[in-house]
Order: C-alpha cells, then structure tokens, then sequence
C-alpha cells in the first residue's frame, strides 16, 4: 500500500470527491469525524456510501469514522466497510486498534489510528507494534492535543512546533518504525503557503516520515515530490546494495568515496523497497 499523500475530503461535500480523487493522491480520506458537523453526520454517511459504491479509479479510499467512544461506531462502520482503510480517530493504544478490528471483521481493513490526540495516547506511542498486523500506518495529529490539556498553540509564532509537539512528533515517528508500518506526517494548514509546505512536506522525508496528510488537492503535487526517492537517491541506493551484494563478506566497504556499512545498506533496502 503506498501511501505518499492522504487527502482529507469532508464527507458532506460530495461534489469534492471526484475533484479528490483526480489530485494524484495516494488516498484520499473520506471524513465523517471533525469536518461534519454533529446535525450533517447522516447525510455525509450517505454520500460516502453512494461514492465508494462506485468505482474507485486508481485511488485508495479510507474513511475517517468518529471516535468509538461516541456511539456512532455501528453507523459508521456500516459505510466504511465498503472503502479500503479505516482512519481510527483518538487512539490511545493497540487495544483500541485491536477492538476496531474485531468490529470489522468479518472483512479485515487496514486501520490507520491517529495516535497522538489525547494525553494518555502519547504514552501509548511504542506499543502499536502488537498490532502492526492491523495497521495501514501510523499518524498524528497537532490539533486535538493542545486542546485536550488546555494550551494555548502547538506552534511558536513563526510556525515551529514548541517542544511538547516536537516530542509527540518524534515519538509518532518512532512508535511508527518500531511497529514497522508507514510513518505518515500530519498537515501542513497554511493552504497559500507553497514554499512553507515544500519545506515543511522535505522536513518530514528527510527525518524519516514515509507519507504526509493533505487538507487541499493543490498540496498534493508538493507532497508526492518530497516522498518520492530523487533519480540521484535510487542510483546512490542501488550503488550501496550492489556493493554489498559483490562483497557479502564485508563489513564496512567505500562507495563513490564514501564509507557504508550495515545502517547504509538498511537505508538503502529501505528506500528501494518504498520506491518499489
């Protein structure tokens, strides 16, 4: 499943799902949580179920349901079962992950749990790795949390994280990689902002986010460059696999004169394998 870009659609503005679908973007993201107001919720329903009805040209189609905790699960499931992946708000933890999953069965979906919404989420981070079987990736989120505990912005006046969400952030990261499933880097806001998003969308590839959400269709071009290997990125991986494929018994070995040894080489598989 290659999830470079997501794209965020309400799910009660149905004349934007085709638009959606045409960005490019890996996955779009079919919301009936945040962006649907409580009286709209019906209707989004519906609408989602009408659009996955029909054929999905190409793009891989999730649906964002509410939090389990707020009774609309049995509503909502009965429309996502028809998409491909599920976007489990709210998640505190593999249990979470592990009860949505029992709920869907019996046709299995990969979920995709925003895992940094509430305080006690964050302590939850390392253990998606129970349940990696189960997830299309993992995600996070800077808007819920600040809210949760009362702070005025996760962000310093010029846009940067303030130092609680840049733990959260590396520690979603982490939590990611230690379950072995795709890293996904949450929005950018600033919809006008083309040179911020690149530079933020590049900040993300290069501290190892393998995917970004999106909240319009014109950041999508931006964010499939930034998480997509460079031609000069493949040829320099390709150099380091064939180098230890020709001299399997070395531990350490100089390539385009640069010294690689084992981490290079997993940097490399790894990138490979993401470029498929």
């Amino acid at each position: 499943m290659r999830l470079r870009s997501l794209l965020f659609v309400p799910g009660d503005r149905p004349e934007r799902f085709a638009k959606a679908a045409a960005s490019k973007a890996d996955a779009i993201i079919l919301d009936l949580e945040d962006s649907v107001v409580a009286a709209a919720k019906p209707a989004a329903r519906q609408a989602v179920a009408r659009y996955l009805a029909s054929p999905a040209d190409g793009v891989l189609r999730f649906v964002r349901i509410n939090p389990p905790t707020e009774g609309l699960l049995d509503a909502d499931l009965a429309v996502a079962r028809a998409a491909d992946g599920v976007m489990l708000p709210k998640a505190e933890g593999a249990a979470d992950v592990a009860r949505l999953a029992a709920a869907l069965a019996p046709r299995p979906l990969p979920i995709l749990p925003v895992a940094t919404e509430t305080p006690t989420a964050v302590f939850a981070l390392g253990g998606y790795r129970a349940v990696a079987d189960k997830l299309a990736g993992l995600t996070w989120g800077a808007e819920d949390l600040p809210a949760a505990i009362g702070a005025a912005s996760a962000r310093e006046a010029d846009g940067r994280y303030t130092a609680p969400y840049e733990m959260v952030r590396s520690l979603a990261l982490f939590g990611a990689h230690a379950a072995g499933v795709a890293a996904i880097e949450t929005v950018y806001p600033a919809i006008r902002d083309e040179a911020g998003l690149a530079a933020y969308a590049a900040r993300g590839a290069r501290d190892g986010f393998t995917g970004m959400m999106a909240i319009h269709p014109a950041q999508v071009a931006t964010i499939n460059a930034a998480f997509t290997p460079s031609a000069e990125q493949l040829a320099a991986a390709r150099a380091i696999v064939e180098a230890f494929a020709t001299n399997p018994g070395a531990g350490a070995l100089q390539v385009d004169g640069r010294m690689v040894d084992a981490p290079h080489l997993k940097q490399a598989q790894a990138l490979l394998a993401r470029a498929g």
